[in-house]
Parts: structure tokens; C-alpha cells; sequence
């Protein structure tokens, strides 16, 4: 099992793919996505890419906003894979779309890249074989879910498991990508962003 990224550098920063699918949850992507391109802007040492399951396209989140997303999703270029959710008690929502692809799930489970779950997109990385016999977390509402699926659960806002990193409800994106800076760019940097960004994380990271 990998535990962790290449060393990230300005000539070798730590590649950040954020999936965006039809109906995810804005607040998901949207945290971590801020969060870790102000690593990029800061340090140079990080690239970020918003991709699509599938090619470039528009999307539509739960909450309505229209996004564009300039690329799609190729695992091979990745370092982390930030997974969202999307509704995952609700039938024909966006996750439950993404979890009926099959094409996309065979995918899924042969990423060899960290994969981290934000939310629900917890859910997608459990039905991909990753969470099994592991400890995690996700949105409380999924939490029965994820240890009917083999999971671990642990009751804490970003477990770190290696090349597994999953985080509980929606705002907890904030602190797992900014747990994501301190574990691979330092804490200076993460502490420095809080700062830029007026937020203090919450809760203590639970690590395996």
C-alpha cells in the first residue's frame, strides 16, 4: 500500500485531480479545490485539475450552479484523486449515477493514485473496493453504509489511512484538504493558508 506522494517541489508539484460529475455537491470540490489551488499559488509545488468522469463538459451541481470542467478525468496524470459527493440518499441523484456506471468504476478501482473522499464521494471509493476492512469516515448519514460495506468507521472529520483519505460531512472538505498541505507541503503552509482564508480547522486528524 502506497502511504505517500512523490516529494512535491516547483519542478515536481504533487498533481490534485477533483472529480465533478452531474449533481455532486458544490461544497465538496469547491472547498478542497480553493484550498489546494492556493497551495499552488503559494508554493508552486501543487497543480490542480477540475476533471470529468468521462470529457470536458458543463455540469450542474445539487445545489444548481452551472460549472465548467476543462478536462477529463485521465487517472494516469495524478497524484491525489479528490473524490465528492453528491447525494447519496436520494435516488437518481448525482452519485448514484456515477455508482451505475460501470465503465467509470472499473476505473475507479484501478486508481492507483491517493484517493481521497470528501462527503459521500466516500461512498463511490467504498463501492470501488478501497474502504474494506479499513478505517474511514463519511457524512453521518452514510456512516451505517459504509460499515454494512467493510468499513472501519471512524467518528472523526479526516482519517488518513496511507493512500486513503476520506472525510466526513460536507464542510470537513475544508479540513481534509487542508490536512492534504500540512502532510505533504508542511504545516507552515497549511497554517499560513488558515490565515489567507480566515478558517481553523476543526477536529484532530485521525491517522492509522
Amino acid at each position: 500500500m502506497a502511504t505517500s506522494a512523490p516529494a512535491a517541489s516547483a519542478k515536481a508539484p504533487l498533481r490534485v485531480q477533483f472529480l465533478a460529475y452531474e449533481g455532486v455537491e458544490s461544497l465538496d470540490f469547491v472547498a478542497p479545490f480553493d484550498v489546494m489551488s492556493m497551495a499552488a499559488y503559494l508554493s508552486n509545488a501543487v497543480r490542480t485539475t477540475l476533471v470529468s468522469p468521462d470529457k470536458p463538459t458543463t455540469i450542474t451541481t445539487s445545489k444548481g450552479m452551472r460549472v465548467e470542467v476543462p478536462h477529463g478525468w485521465s487517472p494516469q496524470d495524478a497524484d491525489v484523486l479528490v473524490v465528492p459527493g453528491g447525494g447519496f440518499t436520494k435516488p437518481g441523484s448525482g452519485l448514484h449515477k456515477l455508482l451505475s456506471d460501470k465503465g467509470f468504476m472499473r476505473r475507479l478501482a484501478d486508481v492507483k493514485a491517493i484517493k481521497v473522499g470528501v462527503c459521500t464521494g466516500v461512498m463511490a471509493l467504498s463501492a470501488a473496493g478501497f474502504t474494506r476492512g479499513r478505517p474511514a469516515t463519511t457524512h453521518a448519514n452514510a456512516k451505517a453504509e459504509l460499515a454494512a460495506q467493510g468499513a472501519t468507521v471512524i467518528n472523526a472529520r479526516v482519517v488518513d489511512d496511507g493512500d486513503l483519505i476520506t472525510c466526513g460531512g460536507i464542510t470537513s472538505g475544508l479540513d481534509g484538504a487542508l490536512w492534504m498541505v500540512e502532510r505533504f507541503l508542511g504545516a507552515q503552509l497549511a497554517t499560513r493558508i488558515e490565515t489567507i482564508m480566515e478558517y481553523e480547522r476543526r477536529g484532530t486528524v485521525w491517522r492509522s
